[in-house]
């Protein structure tokens, strides 16, 4: 998460969420296949955006797949933390950014993520407000979590294939300490 002092400009990255409640922030994100979902109480003013690779289930983490990477641990993650600062779940809005087909010759895993977000949505009873998904294209996503405003920028190919080579980078757990003790 990078702060840029001036604007209160929180940048989101794979594998991240954020929850706040200052209506000077706005949380901004790139975005390829991956999906970003921006919530909101707006009655309690507060909420946060997540940045999520793939849609995932359960199945997926206990298989020993990086928990980050997953809608399902991100959104709620995300959920969760706008319920610590008040949200109640009737009142939750939604609006879901991303899930592009990067990659002519790659499965669509934007489309795979976006229509998770949504019916992980419908089926949480948050009603969803917005979508932009889809497309051959990335975008640069920037929302302003109390107030809800969202804007969306169209990335060239060139921006959106280093984008995906960025999404595509595995994730490098940290080494093991060497806990074995030798004895001479």
């Amino acid at each position: 998460m990078i702060i840029d002092g001036a604007a209160k400009r929180v940048h989101i990255i794979q594998g991240e969420y954020k929850v706040v409640s200052d209506p000077d922030v706005v949380l901004s994100t790139i975005l390829g296949s991956c999906v970003a979902a921006c919530l909101r109480d707006p009655v309690a003013g507060v909420g946060g955006m997540n940045h999520f690779l793939l849609p995932g289930t359960g199945n997926s983490m206990a298989s020993g797949g990086d928990a980050t990477r997953y809608g399902v641990h991100l959104m709620e993650l995300l959920i969760n933390g706008l319920f610590k600062k008040g949200a109640r779940r009737e009142r939750l809005e939604a609006k879901i950014f991303g899930g592009a087909k990067t990659i002519a010759s790659f499965s669509n895993v934007g489309e795979q993520n976006a229509h998770f977000a949504t019916e992980f949505l419908r089926d949480e009873g948050i009603r969803l407000v917005g979508a932009s998904t889809g497309g051959d294209h990335g975008r640069k996503v920037e929302y302003w979590p109390v107030s809800g405003r969202a804007r969306q920028i169209p990335l060239t190919g060139a921006e959106t294939q280093k984008t995906v080579a960025l999404e595509q980078r595995p994730v490098i757990a940290p080494r093991p300490v060497e806990s074995s003790i030798e004895f001479f």
